[in-house]
């Protein structure tokens, strides 16, 4: 039996090693097939080395596998040991990568060149997404002092997304930057500080009419009413900010007085869900999020909506019914742009979730305390006001693109739903 503190002790190896000096930058390109990798490091396991940097991208079919080796500081003594594993290092890459029929380029680097933790995310969605597109971006993030440390397909359908890894950028000064020349590019782009927080946002909460369905309750209810018209133009001014959606909302009920409250549950079985909106919901528990509604329409709708896709919140209006008919009032309290906000804080704290972990999504211009209190904020197909105060903004169609801003892959939802099927 070996003694406590014996050989038979892991040996604890220093996790602050610095290296500095000379580094081989080895590149390799060709067809891409099972194994390689596998064969080109076993290759250069048996010489003394470390690897300060790796990086595989196959595209196509073709690899690019690029490595940055260096010799281990522990074992060199000298100027002399260190030009021998260089050299070593160039020798036995040579001769592995030629027997393996791919290209290889060899580059000394210093050490000191292994590229820094890339600090930011740059999510584009284009449908389609154009070379002039990723031009102005790539300029963008130059010009703020940022360096495209990797460059990754997220997807290519319902929208082709493609996420940058940059270092060296200022947050703020890129977001402003791209969002400037996002529109005229005819692309979303959404820049995110990595980290934990950004995959471990574990609370979504969804605005409903426009955002989560297709169209605004409200006005078909009014359909029924025969007030549609007039329901739709206050609508708008509320959207844009022009009016205050409490007053809003009162004007636009009081024009549906007498209406039969059965109106109030054939609409809720009108609604449409606006395209991914399932998939996005789904995913996302599977995943383990918790999902809600928060809106500025009617608790009929809004029930049905939870039920429907197993929602875990839900906040919506309450119209006065007497006599089986709608009396044109919305009973206290009213969910406003205020309320929305404080029922993202209040559902976060039921579901124990930092509020920097959560996320907004909406259209109008009553989102947008919600959308500034939620660690991200996405304005969805919204109006100029609310794009500009949003995190960032997707105006593609396709409610489940939100999840590429999550850093999810289109394969991997397609796990989710599969796993969930």
């Amino acid at each position: 039996m070996t003694a406590p503190g014996s050989a038979s002790r892991r040996p604890v190896v220093p996790t602050d090693v610095t290296v500095s000096g000379t580094a081989v930058l080895l590149t390799i390109s060709g067809p891409d097939r099972p194994g390689l990798s596998k064969t080109f490091f076993s290759a250069l396991a048996s010489l003394p080395t470390l690897v300060l940097d790796i990086e595989q991208v196959v595209t196509s079919g073709q690899l690019i596998l690029t490595s940055l080796i260096a010799p281990d500081p522990a074992t060199h003594r000298d100027a002399e040991q260190i030009e021998a594993t260089l050299s070593n290092i160039e020798r036995v890459a040579t001769i592995v990568v030629g027997e393996l029929g791919l290209i290889l380029n060899v580059e000394r680097r210093p050490a000191e060149d292994a590229p820094s933790y890339a600090h930011l995310h740059v999510t584009v969605l284009g449908s389609p997404l154009r070379p002039a597109a990723v031009a102005i971006v790539a300029s963008s993030i130059a010009e703020c002092s940022g360096n495209i440390e990797n460059i990754e397909r997220l997807a290519a359908y319902p929208v082709t997304a493609v996420e940058f890894h940059v270092s060296g950028a200022d947050h703020h000064l890129l977001r402003s930057a791209l969002t400037a020349e996002a529109a005229a590019a005819g692309v979303d782009v959404a820049v995110q500080a990595s980290g934990l927080n950004r995959r471990a946002k574990r609370l979504v909460m969804m605005d409903v009419d426009s955002t989560l369905i297709q169209g605004e309750v409200i006005e078909m209810l009014a359909a029924h009413a025969g007030c549609e018209a007039q329901v739709a133009a206050i609508t708008e001014e509320a959207m844009r900010g022009d009016i205050d959606f409490k007053e809003s909302l009162r004007r636009r009920v009081s024009l549906m007085a007498g209406l039969d409250a059965s109106a109030l549950y054939r609409v809720a079985e009108e609604v449409e869900l606006t395209p991914g909106a399932r998939t996005l919901v789904r995913t996302l528990k599977r995943l383990g999020f918790r999902c809600g509604i928060v809106s500025g329409g009617f608790e009929v709708v809004t029930d049905r909506l939870a039920h429907d896709l197993d929602l875990d919140f839900t906040m919506a209006n309450r119209l006065e019914v007497r006599d089986g008919v709608l009396t044109g009032e919305v009973l206290d309290p009213v969910v406003d742009r205020q309320a929305k906000a404080a029922a993202l804080r209040r559902f976060a704290l039921q579901a124990d979730v930092p509020l920097p972990q959560t996320v907004a999504i909406g259209d109008g211009a009553n989102d947008l305390d919600m959308l500034e209190a939620a660690g991200l904020g996405i304005a969805f197909n919204a109006k100029p006001i609310v794009q500009r105060a949003a995190d960032t903004s997707v105006n593609v169609p396709y409610l489940d693109s939100i999840l590429f801003l999550l850093g999810l892959s289109r394969e991997e939802v397609m796990d989710a739903e599969d796993v969930a099927s």
